[in-house]
């Protein structure tokens, strides 16, 4: 799923995937970030009750988490301590989340980057916490900026504590064919691009 699976074509990414599964009563919602996570994820899921979606991308993902990680379905991992912004990623875009906080704080902004691998049910608290002491929320997500991480963050955000919310994604177009790292590019979902869109939020 997602704009990294490239060459095949517009026709067969799925850019809205997540949102469609969090409107199913009971379904789990998981991206994994590495590979590693996937391995827990796996397991995770064969080991609960109930249906689970778990998505999965073609583009290769640096490894970003140690072996001895503990997966937790519905526990989002902060991966980065911060004070100015959070960065909440799922999936392929928390290793660019991670490559972006770098060149922010080469600017002199502390970032702090969250992995919500498990998309529903969400980890409100870990966003909640962070939200406070940041006060400004930016999502990451290879999917549509509609009905999926973003959409889920606000949700939790609007009833517990209202905060700003830059969303950025896929916004509400189609896909392209293409290399996968070139697409990246072209919707600013690389390390780049997260980078640049997070300064503009803060400008």
């Amino acid at each position: 799923a997602g704009i990294s699976v490239g060459e095949d074509g517009a026709t067969h990414q799925c850019n809205e995937d997540i949102a469609l599964m969090r409107t199913i009563p009971g379904m789990t919602v998981i991206c994994p970030c590495d590979d590693i996570e996937t391995k827990a994820a796996v397991k995770a899921a064969y080991e609960m009750d109930g249906p689970v979606y778990l998505r999965l991308g073609r583009l290769a993902a640096p490894v970003i988490n140690k072996e001895d990680y503990k997966f937790e379905i519905g526990k989002g991992v902060k991966m980065r301590e911060g004070s100015d912004v959070t960065i909440v990623a799922t999936g392929l875009m928390v290793g660019y989340a991670l490559e972006a906080a770098e060149k922010l704080a080469a600017d002199g902004i502390n970032a702090e980057v969250i992995n919500i691998h498990t998309i529903k049910p969400l980890d409100e608290d870990i966003i909640v916490e962070s939200a406070k002491k940041t006060g400004k929320v930016v999502t990451v997500e290879e999917h549509s900026v509609i009905g999926g991480l973003g959409s889920a963050v606000c949700d939790a955000l609007s009833s517990k504590l209202p905060t700003k919310v830059t969303k950025l994604g896929v916004q509400d177009v189609f896909g392209h064919s293409g290399p996968a790292v070139e697409l990246l590019k072209e919707f600013k979902l690389d390390g780049e691009g997260i980078y640049q869109q997070v300064k503009e939020t803060l400008a």
